[in-house]
């Protein structure tokens, strides 16, 4: 593993040589605004968008921005290692591509798209309930390449329990829950143009496979596509769902399970009393509510509630490889990615994708090298100010 991420540079400038530049900035930060001029302006505002004015998605920003790294000298960074353990797999680097649906709405090759370029880097993908294309398909495109599998936890249990069965079957090793989604938040960029891909039937792929989900329409899905969109609609979140009914859950996947969109430290402990696995520190990028407590302002509380107790993940606002480690620094035992590999699809395909994933882990690796540290064990709560 010594120095494959930061190699990436010198690829690039030897490319130089021929008159090659990347097709895509190095600079992650600038993909949206890339994607805003190129791409269409529902499909990016669906990406882009945020609840409310979006505050919390700034907050999230002003939260990584505000904690600066420290680095230290003199130390032996010749050799360095970004490979970590989580949840019982070691992975390359404390990365993972964040759930994220309705991805053909910003490229054809959508979700299996997505899901090669993080195969070929050894970086899990975690697929979404609501994407457009079926789990089963983009099992297949990884083939034995770590994947975990993203539920929005609906009100049918047939359907809930049928989606784990496929998921496991497809080798899907880690069930990630979200918590923070019962309902869709007001989302003005979305609602000025009325854009809501699911009422195309559009994310919905999963839904509209599933035998269980089917065993409740009157007409097969091909024969009345409304009424297939109705009951997706009908049962896609439940607000009802409380802390005991966990168990439905473990009952139903015997691999691990760890609770997205936990923000506060009693919540976290709530989770690992229940049995949990992990925890994922986010507040949905910003799209669930407005005026939430920024995501890396939370994660220090939650890490230490519990880092002893179940793994911590962390998303909402990583742009950069310095995002990465702060979030690293301040608890996190792995980092999700969402909104910079969605730009990357849109933009150039797979290939976009493997170049967010290439950049992102050489500016970390290089960022971990010049502030002293050879390894992600020694990154801690010091190493900030």
């Amino acid at each position: 593993m010594v120095g494959q991420w930061a190699d990436f540079q010198y690829e690039i400038y030897l490319n130089g040589m021929t008159g090659a530049v990347p097709r895509l900035p190095t600079d992650l930060t600038r993909l949206e605004e890339l994607a805003e001029h190129r791409l269409g302006p529902g499909p990016v505002g669906y990406v882009a968008g945020s609840a409310g004015d979006g505050s919390t998605a700034r907050a999230n920003r002003a939260a990584l921005e505000r904690r600066r790294i420290v680095p230290r000298m003199l130390r032996d960074v010749r050799e360095r290692d970004l490979s970590t353990e989580v949840l019982g797999r070691t992975l390359p680097a404390p990365l993972a591509l964040a759930p994220v649906g309705v991805l053909s709405i910003m490229h054809p090759e959508a979700e299996s798209g997505a899901a090669r370029a993080a195969a070929a880097r050894g970086v899990p993908y975690i697929l979404s309930s609501a994407s457009s294309t079926p789990l089963e398909e983009v099992a297949e495109a990884m083939g034995d390449a770590e994947r975990w599998f993203q539920l929005y936890w609906g009100s049918d249990r047939e359907v809930t329990a049928s989606f784990l069965a496929r998921a496991k079957a497809s080798g899907y090793s880690v069930l990630v829950v979200t918590l923070d989604t019962p309902l869709l938040s007001w989302r003005p960029r979305d609602l000025d143009r009325a854009y809501l891909p699911f009422l195309h039937g559009v994310g919905t792929a999963n839904y509209f496979t599933d035998p269980a989900f089917q065993a409740g329409l009157a007409k097969p899905v091909h024969e009345d596509p409304n009424a297939a969109v109705l009951r997706f609609l009908a049962l896609f979140g439940d607000a009802g769902h409380t802390w005991p009914d966990l168990e439905f859950l473990r009952e139903h996947w015997d691999g691990p399970i760890v609770l997205k969109g936990i923000l506060h430290p009693d919540d976290a402990r709530l989770a690992a009393d229940a049995g949990m696995d992990g925890v994922v520190v986010s507040n949905h990028g910003g799209r669930q509510v407005a005026g939430s407590v920024a995501a890396a302002d939370a994660l220090p509380r939650v890490a230490e509630a519990v880092g002893d107790r179940l793994t911590v993940l962390f998303d909402s606002g990583i742009r950069t490889g310095d995002d990465m480690f702060k979030a690293l620094a301040l608890g996190a035992r792995t980092v999700l990615l969402g909104r910079p590999y969605v730009y990357g699809l849109g933009l150039d395909g797979q290939a976009g994708v493997d170049h967010v994933i290439r950049s992102l882990l050489a500016e970390l690796d290089l960022t971990m090298a010049l502030s002293g540290h050879a390894s992600v064990a020694t990154v801690g709560p010091d190493s900030l100010t």
